[in-house]
């Protein structure tokens, strides 16, 4: 009962986000955006563990490894999908990012020495035959300067440094550390990370920005950012990287729906068929070989019966 809470509030939080993000696009500097998010989020994260009076002191090399997670999960992958959504909406974007699964596998087996079972094959060619078929008119006219391919290009980017993200953590739930302090840490860092960014790269640290600017800021803080995370975070550390990867085939059916209603998001065939590629690709890579094959004979025998009982 626990997991499956878990995993509805992470599929219903991460499927709207991709949305709240839109409204941080505008005036103010993605990276500014980003600095103003995850110290929000630190905030918060700190005020819990202090009240909760959980163990903060750890390792030097704990430490480094907070930093990684603070670059992975919450500063550099962020920086670079909030790119790609200049040039995708927040569907394409997700669907994308639902590419996280195979990485997370593949990772998964170059990191911890998990073997990889042979469905996951099948189901990543499926999965690239999807995202191919998703972008097929902007590779028809294959051209780096093309925004879409662009966005996808840093979409995947992005995706990939967050797997590598959830490599790390899966390392500290392993070194028995809290999620919620190994959160509190990986937001602090990520905080005075994006700060000096920030500095370096010039940009203003602007306060003006529409209502619907700080109501999303506020919901991609708290709900995207803390809530989400420390859910996800319980997930891989309860049930592993890889059934806790189911989250990643259905929050995108929310993004998609959420884009649909408020972005004009436009359905053709190519986009039909490539997000149903996508889903379909990450099913089989989640579902045990056992259990398709006794599917499949379920249905043969449904299908018999039905056949042989008299018109």
């Amino acid at each position: 009962m626990k997991s499956i809470v878990l995993y509805a509030l992470t599929v219903l939080i991460w499927g709207s986000t991709w949305l709240a993000i839109e409204f941080q696009l505008g005036d103010i500097a993605v990276e500014v955006s980003l600095f103003y998010r995850f110290s929000l989020a630190a905030i918060l994260m700190w005020v819990w563990v202090n009240i909760k009076k959980l163990p903060m002191n750890y390792s030097r090399r704990d430490h480094g490894f907070f930093v990684l997670l603070a670059l992975c999960n919450f500063g550099l992958n962020y920086l670079v999908l909030y790119w790609a959504q200049h040039y995708l909406t927040s569907a394409m974007a997700s669907i994308a990012f639902s590419m996280l699964l195979l990485m997370n596998i593949v990772n998964t087996r170059l990191f911890f020495g998990k073997p990889i079972a042979k469905r996951i094959y099948t189901g990543a060619l499926i999965g690239v035959l999807g995202i191919i078929s998703l972008f097929w008119p902007q590779l028809q006219q294959f051209d780096l300067s093309n925004g879409a391919l662009v966005g996808l290009l840093l979409a995947l980017a992005g995706t990939f440094v967050a797997s590598l993200g959830n490599m790390i953590s899966v390392r500290n739930s392993q070194q028995r550390i809290g999620v919620m302090q190994g959160n509190a840490w990986g937001m602090l860092y990520s905080a005075i990370g994006l700060f000096v960014y920030v500095i370096i790269s010039g940009a203003d640290f602007s306060l003006s920005a529409p209502a619907s600017y700080w109501y999303s800021l506020v919901y991609l803080s708290v709900f995207g950012t803390v809530i989400a995370f420390a859910c996800y975070f319980a997930l891989l550390k309860n049930i592993g990287p890889e059934r806790a990867s189911y989250v990643i085939v259905l929050f995108p059916l929310v993004a998609v729906t959420l884009s649909t209603l408020f972005e004009g998001f436009s359905w053709q065939a190519n986009t039909f068929i490539g997000f149903s590629l996508v889903l379909l690709g990450n099913a089989i890579v989640l579902t045990p070989t056992k259990r398709i094959k006794a599917f499949i004979e379920s249905n043969k025998a449904s299908f018999a019966n039905k056949r042989s009982i008299p018109s």
